[in-house]
């Protein structure tokens, strides 16, 4: 692969359209813009991210994650820019510049395609195909078909709400740049030929993807299956760097762990010398409150693990662009804060995600989602049915869920419930289970 044809700033949908420009905005500034101002976008204030949504204490939700990460993307990738450029100066006249605000656009994407309840709507919805009343559709559908609703995926669903035409929408969907839509396919190959439950895209976006891969050579290394796009290691490096750090700074919000542990996990990341350098600063700044100690060690560790993936970044260029580099940024960093980020990921699995709290809100979630996914297929199902026309009826019309083909009411019923906030989710549950009455 090689990085001038990689980055494209054409559009999927719009290949042959002429558009005239009335401002300066490069092509992926405009993608940031479309993005912001998205209601899916707006949506993610209203998603879980890790700890139920804010009560007495805010914590972080599924957009000011996104926004973190943006913003983290926006520095690996123009940090790794400018290494390129300083190494090819011809770079610097290309659109290679831009590579920060591609990264920083993909970030804001990422959990574009996330359900209510983040894991726990995932599980729902594919466990309602595997071990619930779903599982009778199994011979009516297409193998392929079947493998992707039974192993949804929230990173196939980004890039599905990013590029499916939905009714009354414009053809492409977003009609997002080659470079950002690649940025975002963290598994580039479809469920059928996953070995877990990760991949890439559902059959029905395949041809979006083989059109990017072809139009930014990006390599097939056997059937079915491509080389990761370059970008998308950045794109997971913001994401990891920021719900590892942020998720312990909220856990130490709630009290679930305490100052000496944030601090000391945090200070875990540097050696002695530089540990001893952040612990004077904090003395000459005469930060006395603990709040304000935890953020200042979590900006320095955020900006610690920044350079260490920057710096493997561009140490590791040749295999990235071969297609042979194995894991991710974070798995090559140094010894250290590599040591570090792991010990916070086991105590995060141990103390944080199997907390009272988030059991509780996956417990609920799970309950909810999947009873409005069994309530909603039987539905489309039986549409002749009173009941069955009831619920079609409060269905927003871009989802194309009276359909003739079966496949297509499915995953209208998909994405009706996936693009759902948790409040929405839970209202609309209460409502059709008869638990609450609208207000009039």
């Amino acid at each position: 692969m090689n990085w001038l044809q990689l980055i494209s700033n054409c559009r999927l949908g719009q290949e042959h359209r002429h558009q005239e420009r009335h401002d300066d905005r490069t092509e992926f500034k405009r993608d940031y813009d479309r993005l912001i101002f998205s209601a899916p976008f707006r949506r993610l204030q209203n998603k879980t991210q890790v700890f139920p949504l804010p009560g007495s204490v805010f914590v972080h939700n599924r957009l000011t994650h996104s926004l973190e990460v943006a913003s983290v993307g926006m520095s690996l990738g123009s940090d790794v820019a400018r290494h390129l450029c300083a190494k090819n100066p011809h770079f610097i006249d290309s659109l290679i510049p831009e590579i920060g605000q591609i990264v920083a656009t993909a970030c804001l994407a990422h959990d574009l395609g996330n359900p209510p309840f983040g894991h726990s709507g995932e599980k729902a919805i594919q466990t309602f195909f595997t071990e619930g009343k779903g599982l009778l559709l199994k011979e009516r559908v297409s193998p392929e078909f079947w493998s992707d609703i039974t192993r949804f995926d929230g990173n196939a669903n980004a890039f599905r709400l990013l590029t499916h035409s939905f009714k009354g929408r414009r053809k492409g969907g977003f009609a997002m740049t080659y470079s950002t839509l690649a940025s975002i396919v963290k598994y580039p190959f479809p469920s059928f030929v996953a070995k877990k439950n990760k991949f890439g895209f559902f059959c029905s976006e395949r041809s979006h993807y083989e059109t990017l891969a072809a139009q930014l050579g990006i390599v097939q290394t056997a059937p079915e299956h491509w080389a990761r796009y370059p970008l998308v290691y950045l794109v997971e490096a913001a994401d990891d760097i920021c719900y590892e750090i942020m998720d312990l700074e909220d856990a130490y919000k709630l009290k679930i762990l305490t100052y000496d542990e944030t601090a000391q996990l945090m200070l875990g990341f540097f050696d002695e010398m530089a540990k001893n350098r952040i612990c004077q600063r904090i003395a000459d700044e005469e930060l006395t409150d603990p709040n304000e100690k935890i953020q200042y060690l979590r900006a320095c560790t955020i900006g610690l693990l920044e350079n260490e993936c920057v710096q493997t970044f561009i140490d590791h260029e040749d295999e990235i662009l071969a297609g042979t580099f194995q894991g991710t940024l974070i798995d090559h960093i140094s010894p250290t804060p590599a040591q570090a980020y792991r010990y916070c990921a086991t105590l995060s699995r141990q103390r944080i995600y199997k907390s009272k709290p988030v059991l509780d809100v996956e417990l609920s979630g799970y309950r909810i989602m999947a009873t409005l996914m069994e309530l909603m297929i039987e539905a489309i199902e039986h549409p002749d049915r009173y009941y069955s026309q009831q619920l079609i009826g409060r269905v927003s019309s871009q989802y194309d869920i009276e359909n003739p083909d079966l496949e297509t009411r499915i995953m209208a019923v998909i994405d009706y419930i996936s693009g759902m906030t948790d409040v929405y989710a839970l209202d609309v549950y209460q409502k059709i289970c008869g638990i609450s009455l609208p207000i009039v």
